[in-house]
């Protein structure tokens, strides 16, 4: 394999990984961004009624 051949091979591979690292930044940026709001959207639900839940009919 000649220098050149070479060097456009190693140049092609760094911009693969760049793309990918790219990529992936944009996703752990958007999965943080999802939990965020996840959990203002949690902090927002009422809490549940303190006696429901506590007690069972059953008849047989």
């Amino acid at each position: 394999m000649d220098i050149a051949a070479l060097s456009m091979a190693m140049s092609q591979a760094s911009v693969v990984q760049s793309a990918s690292l790219q990529v992936m930044s944009i996703t752990k940026d958007m999965a943080q961004q999802q939990g965020q709001q996840m959990a203002e959207m949690l902090k927002s639900v009422p809490a549940p009624h303190p006696n429901l839940g506590s007690g069972l009919d059953i008849s047989v």
